[in-house]
């Protein structure tokens, strides 16, 4: 571990935290798991620190292990965890709850998890109060109000009286963050508290953390697999892997100048907002995967995966010093050499498997395979009383859309506008209130369900959750075998052949066949997902937020896979993503979508280096960047509070009552979706006028 700096704030060189030598086992019947295996780093008071790894490095176990929230069959077997000089592992139960909560708060990737869904907010809030702080339940309840309302959170003496589920994901987050600074603790850990949010909620959040550091003096422990997450929050990162910790250093010098080669990776795997991505828009991956923590490698636990490995990777490297408040643990940096860029290492590396020059776009007039003109769905919902109005969701509310043959269409916006719901819609998971969806130049709008059974063949979708859409009592290879026979596609031991033909096709194993989806990761379920849909032939997918909440590593190689299945087969996809900077990567064109309306379409490129509509400009504006000089250069745009109730939306104008430059007409007048550049479509009364925002 390097020695702890001064600390700026105290004049004391005393870390607020301080973790030596963590060993953490889990004991099962297959032997014993080392989740964290000599972990060792420090927090200052005041200090904001970054903890990044892929899924099973050992990250919340050790965050876990902290406030000492670990149970059976977990065991710390050693190692020490020092908080403002005591040792927490020697700590009282008494002492150890005074801990939690009180000296140091911790808020969870899930807050509805971490809320009781039965109970108002304003007893979960005041509860944690009253165990910490001498003070009234009056006195705890207005200081409850005030910290909802220091969150952001609209009418705080109204929604502390709410139960959980009456707010947006979130709205709960800062539920979530005003309990965990209600007792003003000296460091908060943050473990994933942005995870699956949409862009302009997480920065809020992003902003709200870095405000409460501020005002507060309140260290920040932030756990992420996101880089832009951390580059916008932290002056410091720790890199995990294999349970321990294989690089450390400031923010600015470990993004530009990595010095472990899972840290190149990460850093390169991750799609860029500020960066075209050219013609060849594979991204960078670590394949195989990560050291099984039963049995882990001898020499390094990187090197089995490593492009750079040498010999000496044989011998299992120590986190060394390599300058001032810098360590890495590799044999190939430690002499001071640094890894060469990415653009360096593509040249020498293997080309892609797929030439990107051979994909064919749409050519110029020529008829989309896709068109949707005018398209409505409406939710009714029940009735208040016999005589009560009957109230309807605008969740889709007039949409037109053209997705080319070969093309890859990109459908953004936040929770709530719409994305969803329109791709069930042009699949027929849901029927249309109005409007046309033309496949192929026939309109399927109204089609009965008999009449679209052939036609499913030919237009497949790719869900969010891969697990919750894999039958977890079939085998992968009967969940593939099941559609190719259901449309007679193969009989017999051709059915098998068409399997193994598809497992190979999405980069797996074809014993996987044999496997259940329970035995394999999120990434390799994604694989599963993908060639189920495939295993039909289809010409059109409708991907819906299939990299939501994966690792970087994984979501790249998800994203590399439907780049090079769209070269090999000229699929055509409908993309749909919460993350900007992986819809521009992955689309030729981008779309727009706000309470059940579109707002804007345009090439991808074009539209985020000359967005026309101010909510396009605020979404782009809100994706962190992963580089701390083009962080802090940027302008950022938050956007307040949540959208607008789809049961009654705003008149004109949806996006008004959030629109930094809405005007008088935005209310009386809806505005239409018009082309003012070629190719270029904005429904926005000022377009453009957002000026120079960056």
């Amino acid at each position: 571990m390097t020695d702890p700096a001064m600390n700026e704030t105290t004049g004391s060189t005393a870390p607020l935290l301080e973790v030596n030598d963590l060993q953490v086992h889990f004991h099962t019947d297959n032997g014993v798991v080392r989740a964290v295996d000599g972990v060792s780093f420090h927090v200052d008071a005041g200090e904001t620190v970054g903890i990044v790894g892929e899924s099973g490095s050992g990250k919340s176990v050790t965050a876990l292990s902290i406030i000492r929230l670990l149970e059976e069959p977990s065991r710390i077997a050693g190692g020490e965890i020092v908080f403002r000089g005591d040792n927490v592992l020697a700590m009282d139960k008494e002492r150890i709850r005074s801990l939690r909560g009180g000296e140091v708060a911790m808020v969870f990737q899930d807050p509805m998890t971490s809320l009781n869904p039965v109970i108002r907010v304003a007893r979960q809030l005041v509860e944690a109060l009253l165990v910490h702080r001498r003070i009234t339940p009056k006195a705890a309840r207005g200081r409850a109000v005030g910290l909802l309302g220091r969150m952001g959170i609209t009418a705080p003496d109204r929604a502390i009286d709410n139960f959980p589920h009456e707010f947006s994901g979130g709205m709960r987050q800062r539920v979530m963050l005003a309990m965990g600074f209600g007792n003003e603790p000296s460091l908060l850990i943050a473990d994933e508290p942005t995870t699956a949010l949409d862009v302009t909620i997480q920065a809020q959040i992003l902003d709200l953390l870095k405000e409460l550091n501020s005002d507060f003096g309140t260290a920040v422990l932030m756990i992420s697999h996101d880089l832009g997450v951390i580059a916008n929050v932290c002056s410091r990162i720790i890199v995990m892997y294999g349970g321990e910790v294989v690089e450390e250093g400031s923010i600015e010098e470990l993004l530009s100048d990595p010095r472990h080669p899972y840290t190149w990776a990460l850093i390169n795997a991750v799609p860029r907002l500020d960066r075209d991505p050219g013609a060849d828009r594979r991204l960078t991956t670590i394949e195989g995967t990560p050291p099984d923590a039963l049995d882990m490698p001898k020499g390094c636990r990187f090197a089995p995966r490593c492009p750079f490995r040498i010999a000496r990777c044989d011998e299992h490297p120590s986190l060394e010093r390599i300058g001032p408040r810098r360590s890495t643990r590799c044999w190939v940096t430690q002499a001071g050499e640094p890894l060469p860029r990415r653009e360096e290492h593509a040249a020498r590396a293997a080309p892609s498997p797929v030439d990107p020059a051979s994909r064919q776009l749409p050519a110029d007039g020529a008829a989309p395979l896709l068109e949707v003109r005018g398209l409505v769905k409406h939710f009714p919902l029940r009735r208040q009383g016999f005589f009560g109005p009957q109230e309807v969701i605008h969740a889709v509310d007039g949409v037109d859309l053209a997705v080319g043959q070969g093309e890859t269409v990109g459908l953004v916006g936040e929770s709530g506008c719409g994305k969803s719901t329109l791709a069930r819609l042009i699949t027929r998971i849901h029927n249309p209130t109005a409007g046309k969806i033309l496949f192929e130049g026939t309109d399927i709008a109204q089609r009965s369900r008999a009449e679209m059974r052939p036609l499913r063949r030919r237009m497949q979708m790719i869900f969010q959750d891969p697990f919750a859409s894999l039958n977890p009592r079939m085998t992968v290879g009967d969940i593939l075998a099941e559609p190719i026979r259901f449309h007679g596609l193969a009989q017999g031991r051709a059915v098998n052949e068409r399997v193994q033909e598809l497992l190979a096709l999405v980069g797996l194993n074809p014993r996987a066949a044999g496997s259940y989806p329970h035995e394999f990761s999120g990434g390799q379920r994604q694989r599963i997902g993908t060639a189920r849909a495939l295993a039909v032939d289809p010409q059109l997918i409708v991907a819906d937020e299939p990299i939501s909440s994966l690792d970087v590593n994984i979501q790249a190689q998800v994203i590399n896979l439907f780049l090079d299945l769209q070269q090999r087969l000229g699929l055509t996809f409908l993309f749909i993503a919460h993350d900007l900077a992986v819809v521009r990567h992955i689309s030729d064109r981008i779309v727009v979508l706000y309470l059940g309306k579109v707002m804007e379409t345009a090439p991808a490129a074009t539209l985020f280096e000359e967005p026309l509509h101010p909510y396009s400009v605020s979404l782009i504006s809100a994706v962190p960047i992963p580089d701390v000089e083009a962080e802090r250069s940027r302008r950022r745009i938050l956007l307040e509070g949540d959208p607008p109730s789809a049961i009654h939306p705003p008149s004109g104008c949806r996006f008004r009552t959030r629109c930094p430059i809405a005007r008088e007409i935005c209310a009386a007048e809806m505005p239409p979706l018009q082309e003012h550049r070629p190719g270029h479509f904005a429904a926005c009364h000022f377009p453009g006028g957002m000026g120079e925002w960056r």
